[in-house]
């Protein structure tokens, strides 16, 4: 009866079914497009886990603190494909990834709870204050993903460190930005926190959500990355693609189910702080955090983004930012931020191999 329960609860569960065919694959040898398909599914629930507990959570800190909780254990499971894939060398898959997972959140997860929660609920008001900071740190976060794309052809020949030392000089401010950016949140949103303590939160979390299982995602990274040259040559698709739709849909799958179900449940602040919070984290901290990890594995990675990238961070950001900034949000709204996320994966795909 356990067990029934346990695949009832969510649906993503059932595919914990993929985990030893996965292994099996490899050890079998059945074909590394068995490797990498076994694999990504099997992420999607041990992510889930991962992220298990924010939901809960999210009832006692608030929609900011809890957004941010969600955001950062959602982002683990990614956080581990990028480390793998960076120690493989592979660098552009690396930078597809952190491009796709900021546009899925703000145009993919934060439009489909829109038109979700909006079918269900009608017209949904969330804090504008809030929406338009978070909107001006993320526009400033492409900002910094810019200017080292922009100014590397123009530093002169030979200019690899000098690349590099603006790579790291970047990832170094937005990481203090990022940080002062959640300090501030906190600040704001501290008025409502004082009155329950940590421990008052300890005692009230489920003590079977607190394991995550992220050896599991680790391993399952290291098949899904190793098979991912391979399928490139096989399937004809891009290495591009692969990173900035797949791999971040695989990754996030268990907190953007939970941005869209607390939206059908006219949760809509939080909804919209899961979104924004993640992609202001993928932005603003880990992908600074890699290029420092990047150096410690011997594959530096340098925040040169191509005109493709580049040119969708800003489209999806401003329509993002136009879309929250009068606080509130509707089917339609919701269904225009999935179109713009549907032409710029029609796109991407089309690019050539």
């Amino acid at each position: 009866m356990k067990i029934l329960a346990f695949f009832r609860a969510s649906p993503i569960n059932f595919l914990l079914f993929a985990v030893p065919l996965a292994i099996l694959a490899k050890l079998l040898g059945w074909g590394d497009i068995w490797v990498f398909i076994l694999s990504a599914l099997s992420i999607v629930p041990m992510a889930g886990f991962i992220g298990q507990s924010t939901e809960a959570l999210a009832e006692y800190t608030g929609p900011r603190l809890g957004g941010l909780l969600n955001a950062t254990l959602g982002n683990a499971a990614e956080l581990i494909i990028t480390i793998v894939a960076i120690r493989e060398g592979l660098l552009d898959l690396v930078k597809a990834s952190i491009t796709g997972s900021i546009l899925g959140n703000i145009l993919l997860v934060m439009g489909m709870s829109m038109l979700l929660g909006g079918l269900r609920n009608g017209i949904q008001r969330f804090d504008r204050q809030h929406a338009s900071r978070n909107a001006i740190l993320l526009m400033l976060a492409v900002i910094a993903l810019l200017i080292p794309s922009m100014l590397s052809s123009s530093i002169g020949p030979n200019s690899s460190q000098k690349v590099e030392a603006l790579s790291l000089g970047v990832a170094l401010v937005m990481i203090v930005l990022y940080a002062l950016g959640i300090l501030y949140s906190l600040k704001v949103q501290v008025g409502p926190l004082a009155a329950r303590t940590s421990a008052d939160l300890q005692a009230e979390t489920p003590n079977s959500q607190k394991s995550t299982p992220t050896i599991g995602v680790a391993y399952l990274s290291e098949l899904l990355v190793g098979a991912v040259e391979p399928v490139v040559v096989a399937l004809g698709v891009s290495e591009f693609f692969l990173g900035i739709i797949l791999i971040p849909i695989v990754g996030n799958v268990a907190e953007h189910l939970v941005s869209v179900k607390v939206a059908i449940e006219n949760q809509m602040d939080l909804s919209v702080e899961i979104a924004i919070a993640s992609s202001l984290q993928i932005a603003l901290f880990v992908a600074p955090v890699l290029v420092f990890v990047s150096l410690l594995l011997g594959n530096p990675l340098q925040l040169i983004f191509n005109q493709f990238e580049l040119l969708a961070l800003v489209v999806g950001v401003l329509i993002a930012a136009l879309v929250s900034a009068d606080g509130e949000s509707n089917w339609l709204e919701g269904a225009e931020l999935l179109a713009v996320y549907m032409i710029l994966g029609l796109a991407f795909f089309l690019l050539p191999v």
